[in-house]
């Protein structure tokens, strides 16, 4: 199985190693990256854990699992990465459905390192318009089954 942040690389060579602890993320886009898989296996405490420490009380553990489980993360596109230690960028879109409607998260984030590892500080969001996916519509994640047979809920 491809890994969820949309790479050509398994989740269990990908996103998962960073998930569950055994490495740290390289770079800010490799943080961002698992942080993404991490809502989509559902892992709250990865998210919070990744936080930077002056942003991890504003951002419950059970919030950021409340969202995982009303987003269903379908696709992820990279749009930049600057990357200049202590300090990163990466502007992304994220893809999800709720509701049988499709948003676009579209945030160019803001990274930092603490105690020598990348964390999520916050991060600019841009407008995005919301489009209803109907039933026998081709489900937007790509792959060309009707949104019914595929990521309908």
């Amino acid at each position: 199985m491809f890994c969820y942040c949309n790479s050509s690389t398994s989740y269990s060579q990908c996103c998962e190693p960073y998930i569950t602890g055994v490495k740290t993320a390289e770079t800010p886009q490799k943080l961002m990256r698992s942080r993404y898989s991490a809502y989509c296996v559902k892992d709250a405490d990865y998210i919070h854990n990744t936080y930077s420490s002056a942003k991890r009380p504003d951002n419950s553990v059970g919030d950021i699992a409340a969202f995982a489980d009303y987003a269903k993360f379908i696709k992820l596109e990279v749009l930049e990465e600057i990357a200049n230690e202590p300090s990163g960028v990466v502007e992304f879109k994220a893809y999800y459905i709720a509701e049988n409607c499709l948003y676009t998260l579209h945030e160019r984030s803001n990274f930092i390192v603490e105690q020598g590892a990348w964390k999520y500080v916050d991060g600019e969001l841009y407008d995005t318009p919301v489009t209803k996916v109907g039933r026998n519509d081709l489900c937007p994640c790509g792959s060309n089954k009707k949104y019914k047979k595929c990521h309908a809920t």
